[in-house]
């Protein structure tokens, strides 16, 4: 693990009364974990480099002495751990920096208050989620960001990008906040700690964050990422920083008042999913529809609205969300001629059942994601082979977009009973198996407000026999 920080105003050397490490001097560190190296490559009058080098021994981590997984396994001998710049490299920066990263300086106080010309490189620094997000957390604090990616192997090109980044940042910065930032912000890209995170990680998070992290545009995001997703440590957290940046209660609640109403004015996205439904079966000349999943029956509700369709059932699992769908659709009370084009009845999509046979088209809208993903063969055969209608819609949420979503922290799914949520990649790469196994086309379609890296809330594939 390597860390460089290059100061280049003269006299550069400066930079060893900044740290306290004498240019002239090499030094090493023992830690729980390995050794830190600290070292000056170049040391003149117009540029300054020092390196710490983080030495950890991944037979002691394999032995279980200092281990990261504490699990046993093959996890503990063939891990990356050891290699790259995790949350081993920042609890050495708090070891051997720690007197700069809290800002004092004794021989020249006046320019640890300074914003100087520094730049730092991190080697080799694992990122979960892209590049993108290595951008999102440092460009707001004001550096220029370089990033080489690299691939997983340069034999073999088709395998792709790993998730491995050397990281350059550069601007003019107080010695103290770089540090700092780098500190907080390198296991959150990791997205992973070696160490277990109690409520101590608070007291750490908003020390190293201060004066910053409160206005930071991905304050969710950190917090979430770096008390590992525990949301108990996340709410406290994110609370403390609204008490820091000075918000009031008022003031946060008109906050929120005015995202509601912003959010209001959008078309909501389940309004939308709905009519792009309803768009599909039209365009396919759809005239028997069934809702595989209907719930409370908002789509039958739309569908029955249209004449074209002349008969439309919905299937449900749970008998109260039929009885729920009774009521919203007011069955009682509808006309002779418009209750006999609907039909409501109990049944599962895990088993086959001839009343699923005999239609044009059947929907299923955000359904699958309930399921555990070893019962899907299950679903395909019961829906593509047996039923088998000419055109089958499948919605599910998009996980990509997820990033967008302020409240949902890393590895969160949208709704509690989610068994999964697929990538883009994921889901198309399912639907074109089930495609060519059942005899089908499938096409896709996103729905919502597009991103032009993470896509739409939610895709939707379409799939004609």
């Amino acid at each position: 693990m390597i860390l460089t920080i290059t100061y280049t105003k003269p006299p550069a050397t400066d930079l060893g009364y900044l740290l306290y490490k004498n240019p002239s001097r090499p030094q090493t560190f023992s830690l729980n974990h390995g050794k830190a190296h600290i070292f000056y490559p170049e040391a003149t009058k117009e540029r300054c480099t020092v390196v710490l080098l983080l030495d950890i021994d991944p037979i002691d981590l394999a032995r279980g002495k200092k281990g990261f997984s504490g699990d046993g396994g093959l996890f503990d001998y063939v891990n990356d751990r050891p290699y790259v710049a995790s949350s081993f490299l920042s609890v050495a920066m708090s070891r051997v920096f720690g007197t700069a990263m809290s800002g004092k300086c004794k021989d020249k106080p006046e320019l640890a208050e300074m914003e100087l010309p520094l730049q730092a490189k991190i080697m080799m620094l694992p990122c979960k989620g892209g590049e993108e997000i290595i951008y999102r957390l440092f460009e707001p604090l004001g550096y220029k960001v370089t990033v080489e990616g690299y691939m997983l192997d340069e034999k073999f090109p088709e395998w792709g990008q790993s998730r491995y980044y050397t990281v350059s940042l550069e601007g003019e910065v107080r010695l103290q906040d770089l540090l700092n930032h780098i500190y907080v912000l390198i296991p959150v890209l990791d997205s992973e700690k070696h160490y277990w995170v109690g409520e101590d990680e608070i007291d750490k998070l908003l020390q190293h964050g201060e004066g910053w992290l409160a206005n930071h545009p991905e304050k969710g995001l950190i917090t979430g990422r770096y008390l590992k997703r525990k949301k108990s440590l996340v709410n406290q957290a994110l609370k403390r920083l609204l008490e820091e940046s000075g918000v009031t209660d008022d003031e946060d609640e008109q906050e929120e008042s005015s995202q509601q109403e912003e959010n209001e004015k959008k078309l909501n996205l389940n309004q939308q999913r709905l009519g792009t439904v309803v768009a599909v079966l039209k365009s396919v000349n759809a005239k028997r529809v069934i809702d595989i999943g209907c719930g409370e029956g908002k789509l039958i509700s739309l569908l029955l609205k249209d004449k074209s369709f002349e008969q439309i059932t919905g299937v449900d699992v749970s008998y109260s969300v039929l009885e729920r769908a009774k009521d919203r659709l007011k069955l009682d009370r509808l006309p002779e001629m418009q209750r006999k084009r609907i039909n409501l009845f109990q049944g599962s999509l895990l088993y086959r059942d001839k009343r699923f046979s005999g239609y044009d088209a059947a929907t299923v809208i955000e359904v699958i994601e309930h399921l555990d993903e070893n019962r899907l063969k299950a679903f395909e055969k019961v829906l593509f082979k047996f039923a088998r209608p000419q055109t089958v819609i499948v919605s599910t949420p998009n996980k990509e977009y997820n990033l967008h979503y302020q409240n949902l922290f890393e590895g969160d799914v949208r709704h509690r009973d989610h068994r999964f949520e697929w990538t883009r990649e994921e889901f198309e790469t399912w639907a074109v198996k089930v495609a060519g196994n059942y005899g089908y086309n499938v096409r896709f379609v996103q729905i919502g407000e597009d991103d032009d890296q993470f896509g739409s809330p939610t895709q939707m594939g379409v799939f004609t026999l």
